[in-house]
């Protein structure tokens, strides 16, 4: 009895208790990030195709993606029956990218090499034969083996083609188009010199028409290939060869060719842009317009969070006021982000970007400028949610620096703005810095703030771009966490695009990891710096 009590007053029972759950939430934690990578990161990895013959009779082609055990209800003595998943791809022709099948009713299975998997631009992968690859009217090759040493190349040639139309449309094209534009809309701003921007104009619509039958010439004779595919039912599907972004025979490849094609993938979801509505294809818009929404979020929070802390901390009296204060900014940090949603939409959108337009861009509206969602307003939206947590973390980081660095600057001569800039504020970085990465964390992951000021499903437009003036604040952008949103609960094919949200949640975990990596990196280096600082 004594020892019970003993330990109860030293506590231990509490320490147990706290370590078994700090251990139970490390595990949880542990689980869903590995089942985060290995869901994510394997989506890219190309698997053998099986034809499968049922005892009906029907034949089907594609990728085991799982197999579970089929409950058999009031027998529990029977064995166990299992059924697979297949990935067929084939939408258009079979209207669904994955069949359930009872292990029971297969008859038969192989592993044929001549069969292909093809990527294209709509409708899924495209699996089966090839049959034939045409020019026109003109034959190429005919049979699977010459089919796919005919296509092997045009593979290639296609996505050189893509990218002369993509040069095309978003350099020349789109350079034209902007100076379009802005030539319409100094006709309405500027009416006195109409003749001059009305020839201007005529120029560059002879110019734009040009190019747009430049871009169709272009388009047309890279359609001009085409490859038809049998699938395993026996229908044909022919498609041009400038919709084929991948093509590999799946039983053929080796461990090396494998790993090619998955780095290949790897590649294009980051690099490239999406496709079928964002199921498949690359993420780079929404990357971009993460990193850039969290680095224009961090200008805005963190200096107006480390001027406010400087105020409360080392200028303002304290009393009664400058604890209300302190107590409002601690409760802003626990509204929900919804909220700074309404107030930026409100706020930002309808009232500051709509004087901006009635002020600056009047030629434009009705259709607004500044005056509808943007990069812009949603990065200050964010700034203002994560300005509390700055705040917070300043102020404690300058009440932690020693009283006795102070008073030495201001006996040496310095006033206390100097003191302030050149002592204070270096040695109190680390800790501020501490706030810049909680503000990161959670503003890189929020999604219902930028649901309603600025987010889209898709941007084809980047922020950043070549035309004048650059940098384009007003535009819509895409982001890391609504593309989860987006394609794990909008989409219409949930379980085609189940990979492909987990390998944005790995992404978006890497970027958030990288992020607080290289902030802790300049942290760490300050507290080595500034060794008397207690952070």
């Amino acid at each position: 009895m004594n020892a019970f009590g003993d330990l109860m007053r030293r506590g231990d029972p509490a320490v147990w208790l706290a370590g078994t759950g700090l251990g139970v939430c490390l595990l949880m934690i542990s689980g869903m990030i590995a089942l985060i990578l290995t869901s994510g990161l394997g989506f890219f990895w190309p698997d053998r195709l099986v034809e499968v013959t049922l005892k009906s009779g029907t034949v089907l082609l594609g990728e085991i993606s799982a197999r579970e055990v089929i409950p058999t209800s009031g027998s529990p003595d029977l064995p166990p029956h299992f059924r697979i998943q297949l990935k067929l791809g084939n939408r258009d022709l079979s209207g669904a990218d994955y069949r359930w099948v009872d292990e029971a009713e297969i008859a038969s299975r192989t592993w044929p090499a001549d069969v292909v998997y093809v990527e294209r631009r709509e409708y899924g992968p495209l699996l089966g034969r090839v049959v034939k690859v045409t020019d026109g009217d003109r034959s190429i090759a005919q049979g699977a083996g010459p089919g796919w040493d005919a296509l092997v190349p045009l593979v290639d040639k296609a996505e050189r083609d893509r990218a002369a139309v993509r040069r095309l449309e978003r350099g020349e094209i789109g350079d034209v188009n902007a100076r379009l534009d802005r030539t319409r809309l100094a006709l309405k701003k500027s009416p006195g010199d109409r003749e001059r921007l009305e020839r201007e104009a005529a120029a560059l619509t002879g110019r734009y028409t040009l190019l747009e039958q430049r871009l169709g010439r272009l388009a047309e004779e890279a359609a001009r290939t085409r490859v038809t595919i049998q699938v395993a039912d026996g229908r044909e599907k022919e498609l041009a060869t400038l919709d084929v972004f991948r093509a590999y025979q799946a039983n053929r490849l080796s461990t090396l060719a494998r790993g090619l094609v998955y780095a290949s993938r790897l590649w294009e979801f980051l690099s490239g842009d999406p496709r079928e509505s964002n199921t498949e294809g690359g993420i780079f818009p929404a990357i971009f317009g993460t990193l850039m929404m969290v680095v224009l979020m961090s200008l805005v929070a963190v200096p107006f969070g480390v001027v406010a802390a400087l105020y409360l901390r080392e200028y303002a009296k304290q009393g009664v006021l400058v604890r209300v204060v302190r107590i409002a900014v601690n409760n802003l940090a626990g509204v929900p982000s919804i909220v700074f949603g309404v107030f930026g939409l409100g706020f930002f959108i309808y009232f500051l970007g709509g004087t901006i337009d009635r002020l600056f861009y009047a030629e434009r509206l009705p259709t607004p400028t500044f005056g509808t969602g943007g990069i812009l307003w949603a990065s200050l939206t964010l700034g203002l949610l994560t300005v509390p947590v700055v705040i917070v973390a300043a102020e404690e980081a300058l009440a932690a620096v020693p009283r006795s660095m102070r008073e030495a600057s201001l006996a040496t001569g310095a006033t206390k703005f100097q003191t302030i800039l050149r002592v204070v504020l270096p040695a109190a970085a680390p800790g501020i810095l501490t706030g810049l990465i909680l503000a990161m964390a959670r503003g890189a992951g929020e999604v219902a703030p930028l649901m309603i000021t600025g987010v889209v499903k898709l941007a084809p437009d980047l922020p950043l771009d070549g035309t004048f003036p650059f940098l384009h604040l007003e535009r819509k952008f895409m982001h890391l966490g609504f593309h989860i949103y987006d394609v794990g609960f909008q989409s219409p094919n949930v379980e085609a695009a189940k990979p492909m949200v987990y390998a944005t949640a790995v992404l978006l975990l890497v970027i958030v990891v990288l992020l607080n990596l290289t902030a802790i990196v300049v942290r760490t280096r300050l507290r080595r710096k500034y060794q008397t600082s207690a952070f």
